[in-house]
């Protein structure tokens, strides 16, 4: 049996406790919904302040150089380097996830079609995050040049599609339902084998695992910032290119920014000799240069650490359910097997919608997926085992006291 007192002095012996003082988080509230918007880094505030008054308001323009806002993108880039394993000029801070697949997505087509121009299937995964399959697809309808989509239902199926004139593979680092982990490494051995090359969407890995890109000899990367790296709502995306690729094709979203020398104001397009190439047009500066705050409190913390406490944590939620609650239905969809394990928690329940809104209004905070999973993410920074403990305490009363049949949590928001 698991108790409270055990919860409380895990707390007491963890090293990484003193990173909560680091956020602002609303007091009476356990926040699992990390994997979806990062909670505020108390710093944001204040960055916020002297960028909005000082930078914007007194130094107006001059703060492109003298703020150095030109340079934010890339210079940001350098610093989330440093979390999935590349290194300086190879990551840029650029736009949205989804625009950053589609600029990654053509230049992967592009280069393939040059070396192997029968290969007309790009491979994606049925439960990917539907964004990304919708960029595919219109990809493949823009260019009208035979390509199709092929989906999978998971690793297990990678060999058998694999030999297909396949071109290029996205995958989900971290399956943003069920928390499968894929073994980077490995995965990219066995898709190279076959010629194709491989974009990792890294929005629910980035800041909760460790990863090398370089080390893995991954071939293109994009992800969020505003979840597990705490950017704020909406903060832009990450894009990394592997320097064997990066000058083989520029990007079709040939915007100024992008361009070698973007103030010569020049007719034509030529792109920059560098990852800024994978830039478009004038980046939002507020927005961006919140997500250093988040970054940077990582930067002090040690991502081995932050990797061990998160499956300490997974394992509690996941043992205290089994525990608490084993009569109520609750079915996990999140490998038991760490090496497969992401950081977050997923469970299938009939009526998983009206539960997590119990939940919320129980000062517990989860998110829900269709169809019918209830996610909780696990953020080691600001989260510790009474959390965990306090959490599924709410969802056996919840479900002792039926609290879910309420009315009010059968109407849906139109954010769920």
């Amino acid at each position: 049996m698991i108790t409270h007192e055990q919860c409380l002095y895990w707390d007491q012996e963890d090293e990484l406790k003193k990173f909560k003082d680091e956020f602002a988080l609303p007091n009476n509230v356990i926040y699992l919904d990390g994997n979806s918007l990062g909670a505020r880094p108390k710093k944001s505030l204040e960055v916020a302040q002297h960028i909005i008054s000082k930078e914007w308001g007194e130094d107006l323009i001059n703060s492109w150089n003298k703020a150095d806002w030109w340079g934010l993108p890339t210079r940001l880039g350098d610093k989330v380097a440093q979390l999935i394993g590349a290194e300086k000029g190879e990551v840029v801070i650029s736009d949205s996830t989804t625009l950053n697949l589609f600029k990654v997505l053509s230049a992967a087509v592009k280069i393939q079609a040059e070396k192997f121009p029968e290969r007309k299937v790009i491979v994606a995964e049925k439960d990917a995050f539907p964004t990304d399959i919708y960029i595919i697809e219109g990809f493949i309808d823009l260019i009208n040049q035979g390509y199709q989509v092929e989906l999978i239902d998971g690793a297990d199926d990678l060999s058998h599609v694999l030999a297909k004139d396949v071109a290029v593979v996205v995958l989900s680092h971290v399956n943003y339902r069920t928390g499968y982990f894929y073994d980077m490494e490995s995965i990219n051995q066995q898709i190279h084998d076959k010629d194709a090359l491989i974009i990792w969407d890294l929005c629910h890995s980035v800041g909760a695992v460790p990863m090398d890109l370089n080390q893995s000899n991954s071939d293109f990367a994009i992800g969020c910032t505003y979840k597990y790296l705490n950017g704020g709502p909406g903060s832009p995306a990450l894009l990394w290119v592997n320097r064997n690729h990066r000058d083989e094709f520029w990007q079709p979203l040939s915007g100024w920014w992008g361009h070698k020398k973007p103030f010569d104001m020049a007719q034509h397009y030529e792109p920059a000799n560098s990852i800024r190439r994978y830039l478009c047009g004038t980046q939002p500066i507020i927005s961006m240069s919140l997500i250093e705050c988040g970054i940077d409190i990582f930067l002090q913390a040690d991502m081995q650490q932050i990797r061990e406490k998160s499956l300490k944590l997974t394992d509690l939620f996941i043992q205290l359910v089994q525990q608490e609650c084993p009569q109520f239905g609750f079915e996990l969809i999140t490998p038991v097997n760490h090496k497969y394990r992401g950081s977050h928690v997923s469970y299938r329940h009939e009526f998983g919608y009206e539960i997590i809104q119990a939940l919320i209004a129980r000062g517990v905070i989860g998110d829900y997926r269709e169809p019918e999973v209830l996610r909780f993410g696990i953020t080691p920074l600001y989260l510790g085992f009474e959390d965990i403990w306090n959490a599924v305490q709410q969802l056996k009363q919840i479900m002792l006291n039926s609290e879910w049949k309420n009315e009010r949590y059968l109407v849906r928001s139109e954010v769920t």
